[in-house]
């Protein structure tokens, strides 16, 4: 078992991972990615046009990077530091070894598409310790004040196996989990197309936690709070009862919160090498180019103003005061920036774009780690046997505590909390120091005879991504309702679509995806982009190989009714 209540099909060695396509757009980006033909082509004669790239995290740098190798010139422009949400930090004064994974720090192998990248830059990964996975020694559940100790979920107390019994008859009985489960890993279109449409209509007005309520299987409180603080995967969900449903469906359909893995070295790795990565296959581009090289090591500042001028093209203001103007631009921060932080003319997008904009909602998110000396919590008890301490899921303030280590005489790490919306926000006024001092507390009444402080050897890191200024949150989740608002920013590709007036400006980043949260989400929306970027530019993807807008009409997601 690799969750604390599992998903209803369990992943076995033997069974390919799901493409993390899902089931709103079922394209295989991975397919398309592997081709020997390529993802696409432009005319020679737009050869070294510059495209502006508004972000410089993940999906940013992927979009840049394909461009480059498309022959044209993209212009990163980047507020902060390479690497967006993949932001790995140090520990001042400790060994540089030691690392923090302020954002994405975890990645199911159905994520294909960014495990392309992955290898594609040499990096490793390994089992990530989420609760009850096999990557972790032991786990402690610690609920209103009692604690159990587990290696599997038999070690637990039945409630939490009848809690994993009413989700997944939840699952079945509400949303034909096991046949659209069985759709995806198979890549049956039709099928997982017919499934979701049904359940996108029935759905889209329920919360995750009226869905639970909904269920004869739910029906005990107890069992829905349980579930809340516990949840499956990667341990509580209940931050997000308030959110659509759908939101919940596409994670536990496309297995996403199992079987994770952690990026070997800190996951802002992956942008920065492909930051620096001259690809063997480029276009007009002398072998050696890279995007570090065409942007002497450092990308554009920060994004002040976007205006439309004439000729329908898009005006680039920087912090410096620098002005360009592009035949195209994708913008991939967070769509919020859009409406405080940069200046934008109105007509950058139609106005129910805007709309979906404005109504984009955002999680909270806060973590804070220390450096250790050891890993002691693998220290035995000389009475219990057991281990000195466990990753533990708890309905105290740290909520979920990860430890984190490179061998038993090596420095560690430990994740004091990881906490989302109102658990996060309880962190905000606090200092780092105040945060670990709280922490510590929390812990000690779950481990009352292990003196943590004892082992820490460096400060904290911390970090909210509410009060980070060029993210406002951590990610999308959309409330029930939101499908509409999401379709059309995922759609913005397919410019075709828009007035004349309109085109030029791509959205992308995980918040514009289906799958948000989620590194894939971000890898995917990239490749839209460069594909909307290529067709304005005239070019055309080969013909055995065809590109998501060119199988758009196909696999469109599902369209509700506006009225």
């Amino acid at each position: 078992m690799t969750s604390t209540v599992p998903n209803a099909v369990q992943h076995t060695d033997a069974q390919p991972p799901i493409t993390m396509f899902g089931p709103d757009f079922p394209y295989a980006y991975d397919d398309f990615l592997a081709h020997p033909a390529g993802i696409g082509q432009i005319p020679a004669t737009e050869h070294g046009s510059e495209v502006a790239v508004i972000g410089g995290g993940l999906s940013g740098i992927i979009a840049a990077y394909e461009l480059m190798k498309m022959g044209l010139k993209p212009v990163v422009y980047e507020a902060d530091r390479i690497g967006g949400r993949l932001r790995t930090v140090g520990f001042e004064g400790c060994d540089p070894t030691l690392t923090a994974e302020m954002g994405a720090m975890r990645f199911p192998p159905s994520s294909t598409a960014l495990q392309h990248y992955i290898d594609l830059v040499g990096l490793e990964t390994r089992p990530f310790p989420n609760p009850l996975s096999a990557a972790t020694p032991s786990t402690v559940v610690d609920l209103k004040g009692e604690s159990h100790y587990a290696t599997s979920i038999d070690d637990l107390p039945q409630v939490y196996r009848d809690v994993m019994n009413a989700w997944n008859t939840c699952l079945e009985e509400g949303a034909d989990f096991a046949d659209m489960n069985r759709a995806m890993r198979e890549r049956d279109v039709p099928r997982i197309r017919e499934i979701w449409a049904e359940l996108v209509e029935k759905l889209d007005n329920q919360t995750f936690y009226g869905f639970l309520c909904a269920s004869e299987s739910f029906k005990s409180f107890r069992h829905r709070e349980i579930f809340g603080q516990v949840g499956f995967g990667t341990g509580g969900w209940d931050t997000d009862f308030p959110n659509s449903i759908l939101e919940i469906l596409r994670v536990v359909y496309t297995e996403a919160d199992d079987h994770h893995r952690g990026i070997v070295g800190g996951s802002q790795q992956l942008p920065l090498r492909l930051w620096d990565r001259e690809p063997q296959k480029i276009v007009h581009w002398p072998l050696g180019t890279s995007l570090a090289s065409l942007h002497d090591g450092e990308p554009r500042p920060a994004v002040t103003r976007l205006d439309r001028t004439a000729g329908n093209r898009i005006t680039v203001t920087d912090a410096t005061g620098d002005i360009r103007t592009y035949r195209a631009a994708v913008f991939t921060g967070q769509s919020w920036l859009l409406l405080s932080k940069i200046a934008c003319d109105d007509a950058l997008f139609p106005i129910d774009h805007w709309t979906a904009m404005e109504r984009t909602h955002y999680m909270e998110s806060s973590k804070l780690f220390v450096p250790v000396d050891r890993p002691f919590w693998l220290d035995k008890d000389e009475v219990t046997g057991r281990d000195t301490m466990s990753m533990t899921l708890t309905d105290r303030m740290t909520r979920g505590t990860y430890l984190l280590d490179e061998g038993p005489d090596r420095p560690a790490v430990i994740c004091l909390s990881y906490t989302w919306c109102d658990d996060s926000l309880k962190w905000l006024p606090l200092s780092p120091n105040e945060r670990m001092d709280v922490m510590l507390k929390s812990l000690g009444e779950i481990y009352p005879d292990v003196d943590i402080r004892k082992h820490v050897i460096g400060n904290p890191v911390t970090v909210s991504w509410e009060n980070e200024p060029y993210f406002m949150g951590a990610f999308k989740a959309n409330l029930p309702g939101h499908y509409r608002y999401q379709r059309r920013l995922f759609t913005h590709f397919m410019q075709d679509r828009l007035p004349a007036d309109k085109r030029g400006l791509f959205l992308a980043g995980d918040d514009i995806s289906w799958t948000a949260g989620w590194a894939e989400g971000a890898v995917q929306t990239a490749l839209n982009a460069v594909w909307g970027v290529m067709s304005q530019f005239g070019g055309s993807t080969d013909p055995t190989n065809p590109g998501p807008g060119d199988v758009f009409d196909e696999i469109a997601p599902v369209e509700l009714p506006e009225d």
